[in-house]
């Protein structure tokens, strides 16, 4: 006997165009619907290289950004939906196009300080913000 995966469910068919904020919801990039909107007022979505507000419209072939718990995640529109749908769903409703994270061996290795050291001066901290990628 073979085992057969069982088959994965069409996209159902939706509007040509719909809010970003219901749409980066709708395909699972952010857990809850007001966390996709206030990412929005943020500025940590964009809509094909400009911030989007919540109620910018987005259609099939747009390129949404966004930039969430982890790195920023960049997706092309394949399909366009209002109501959240299933991971298998989900992910036939965009293409990934998110860059993928540098092998462990370039990862900067984490500034250690000396136990009982005390807190470090301004002068570490951006030692150490330089060291871990976050410089200003």
């Amino acid at each position: 006997m073979t085992q057969s995966t069982p088959p994965v469910p069409a996209v159902p068919p939706g509007p040509p165009s719909t809010r970003v904020d219901r749409w980066v919801w709708a395909v699972r990039l952010t857990r809850t619907r007001a966390a996709a909107a206030s990412a929005c007022r943020a500025g940590h979505v964009k809509v094909n290289g400009e911030r989007a507000k919540p109620a910018t419209g987005v259609k099939v072939g747009d390129e949404v950004r966004v930039r969430g718990d982890g790195p920023e995640r960049i997706v092309v529109v394949r399909a366009v939906i209002e109501r959240r749908v299933g991971p298998a769903v989900a992910v036939q409703c965009f293409r990934d196009d998110t860059p993928p994270p540098p092998p462990r061996e370039q990862v900067a290795v984490a500034a250690q300080r000396d136990r009982g050291a005390g807190r470090p001066t301004k002068r570490e901290r951006r030692e150490i913000d330089r060291l871990r990628g976050r410089e200003r």
